[in-house]
């Protein structure tokens, strides 16, 4: 059998997101790699997205807030193949009103096997790795037996609530 394989460019889509206690040590941590951010495509959620690209003055493709919907459309995105990286300063002291979205964001990377850093010491690892700047091979998990799992004779594909 042969694993799937999706193939990163040397150029990343790399993710970008803070909670607020975090956006300043986000945007210091930007700065701090502008020069090796600058070889990547970034996104960002809402205002994380506005200031790391006023900081950088360099684009920075802009989603929702992530309390609106923004870490829910980086996570359509990564399942889609198109974010390669995510980097996602998240705050482990406070209660934030859309946990389940960011459980489901961070889920999503791992389902997917794309390379994501909580906190700086990671992300500065993650960013300082050869492996961010040459083309890449991510072994893509196989999920068709899952997505067969209803498809079996005399099973219904619709839940019993439908």
């Amino acid at each position: 059998m042969q694993i799937p394989i999706r193939k990163l460019s040397g150029s990343k889509r790399i993710a970008l997101v803070a909670h607020d206690n975090k956006k300043t040590e986000l945007i210091e941590w930007a700065v701090y790699n502008k020069s090796a951010l600058r070889k990547h495509r970034l996104y960002g959620t809402g205002t994380t997205g506005s200031l790391v690209e006023n900081a950088l003055g360099q684009s920075v493709s802009k989603f929702l807030s992530g309390p609106l919907g923004g870490d829910q459309q980086i996570g359509a995105r990564i399942a889609e193949g198109k974010i390669d990286v995510l980097i996602f300063f998240w705050d482990p002291m406070e209660a934030q009103p859309h946990d389940p979205d960011i459980k489901a964001l961070l889920r999503l990377a791992v389902t997917w096997n794309i390379p994501f850093a909580c906190d700086r010491a990671t992300a500065d690892f993650l960013l300082t790795s050869p492996l961010m700047f040459t083309d890449y091979e991510v072994m893509v998990p196989d999920y068709s037996q899952y997505t067969r799992r209803l498809d079996k004779p005399g099973q219904s594909n619709l839940s019993p609530n439908q």
